[in-house]
């Protein structure tokens, strides 16, 4: 080992010892992500695939805010403003490692292979800043698909339902109606204002939110 290290050049071990410790890094953030370590979003959403059952058990406040968080925009960080989180992030740790690991390894296997230093450098910032932008383009998107994932009831206000178990009059209790919110079609606890209970497959139309539950009137 000892006369490998010492046969290389100047450059050459500098890019080693670049690209080794960034490749071990980027296999760490792998394992990580594959067990679950890469977790953003803070806000474990029940299956509402099916017509079954849904469990909207949306009551927590976890940022003390006096305001419930399935009231609040879904959001998730990777240490930059979340206002922003759908927009293209270059400088992030998992591009960086992934530009230094590319970068390393394909300037040394170019200026291995005969090529001077500068091309074979030229060569290896290339990959790496385009490898640099793919990997931000996936982390992109893979967060883009994951805000879409996150059920906000607020959206629901203005939807048409149908009633699945009668909706009781006002302060009667609470019924539940079936309907499609973000692509998913599930079942919800649903409450009315009106004086007279709404009955089992009425068509209703969501006006508001209250903790977990829908606000309906008769649609029509």
């Amino acid at each position: 080992m000892q006369a490998w290290w010492g046969s290389l050049s100047d450059v050459l071990r500098v890019l080693y010892c670049i690209a080794i410790p960034s490749t071990l890094i980027l296999i760490l953030q792998l394992l990580l992500t594959m067990i679950g370590g890469h977790g953003d979003a803070g806000v474990e959403v029940s299956d509402t695939s099916g017509i079954d059952g849904m469990d909207t058990d949306f009551d927590a406040d976890l940022d003390g805010n006096g305001i419930p968080d399935y009231l609040e925009a879904p959001h998730m960080t990777d240490g930059g403003n979340p206002a922003d989180f759908g927009s293209l992030r270059l400088l992030t740790l998992q591009t960086v490692v992934t530009f230094l690991a590319v970068f390393g390894w394909v300037s040394i296997i170019c200026i291995t292979a005969g090529m001077p230093t500068l091309v074979g450098g030229g060569i290896g910032l290339a990959c790496g800043l385009v490898m640099m932008f793919v990997v931000a383009k996936l982390v992109q998107v893979s967060r883009k698909l994951a805000e879409n994932g996150v059920l906000n009831l607020r959206n629901a206000i203005g939807e048409t339902a149908t009633v699945y178990l009668t909706v009781p009059e006002k302060n009667g209790g609470t019924g539940k109606i079936t309907m499609r919110l973000q692509g998913r079609f599930g079942e919800f606890d649903a409450i009315s204002d009106s004086d007279k209970p709404i009955e089992n497959g009425a068509q209703v139309l969501v006006i508001d939110v209250r903790g977990d539950e829908l606000v309906v009137e008769r649609n029509g």
